[in-house]
């Protein structure tokens, strides 16, 4: 048995082709899922990759959140399947109301690109049961709106049921309680604003550190 995992594609996505790829490598089978698609196909696993929908307009993912396939993905989710929101695709999945918080403006509002390192603050979900708990992670980071914000008392929360699963070493964009990542209460959906699917191989990424997170979703799924 192979897993099956849709990668989607909205206006203005630039990372589905490195989603596809990475989830390629790692043995599983990706599925192209486009924006206007209304079923998931039968999917094991959906990603929701990095980019630019729609242009970015209004606020960043906020127009693909009413995007077709993304009614399916929340219905889907609620039912338990295993969602990753990669940088806009976090943002996406915040707008949608998939995970907490919001993500704005860069604290210096200047784009960010560089490799950064992340520490695991859980490995209690579906996309990092692989990982050692505080593993430090080498990935790059891309945007101009990553600043992870979310009210005093959602923050608390998060802390205290073990839902932020990324944490930046080098805070470069000013996210609260150096926030790179989160999840779902059940640990099925989690968004990053880094982008494991750039670190799968040395030779093409600063590291392969982000394959843990494709290995653990592989992992979920052959085991259910």
């Amino acid at each position: 048995m192979s897993a099956r995992v849709g990668v989607i594609t909205f206006p203005g996505t630039l990372d589905d082709v490195d989603a596809v790829r990475a989830v390629r490598y790692v043995g599983a089978e990706p599925v192209n899922l486009w924006h206007a698609d209304a079923d998931l196909k039968g999917v094991d696993a959906v990603v929701v990759p990095g980019g630019f929908s729609y242009g970015d307009y209004l606020r960043a993912g906020a127009i693909a959140r009413f995007a077709p396939v993304m009614g399916e993905v929340v219905a889907a989710a609620g039912r338990g399947l295993p969602v990753l929101g990669i940088c806009n695709g976090f943002q996406v999945l915040c707008e949608a109301g998939l995970l907490p918080g919001a993500l704005t403006r860069n604290a210096g509002l200047h784009f960010v690109c560089r490799d950064v390192w992340l520490r695991v603050a859980s490995t209690e979900t579906v996309w990092t049961s692989r990982f050692d708990a505080d593993a430090d992670l080498l990935v790059p980071l891309k945007s101009g709106e990553g600043r992870y914000v979310a009210s005093p008392q959602v923050l608390d929360e998060l802390e205290g049921e073990g839902r932020v699963v990324f944490r930046y070493l080098d805070n470069l964009n000013g996210s609260m309680r150096d926030i790179a990542g989160v999840s779902s209460a059940n640990g099925r959906v989690v968004g990053l604003m880094p982008h494991p699917e750039h670190a799968i191989e040395a030779l093409t990424g600063p590291s392969d550190d982000g394959l843990g997170l494709f290995y653990s979703a592989l992992d979920a799924v052959l085991a259910a």
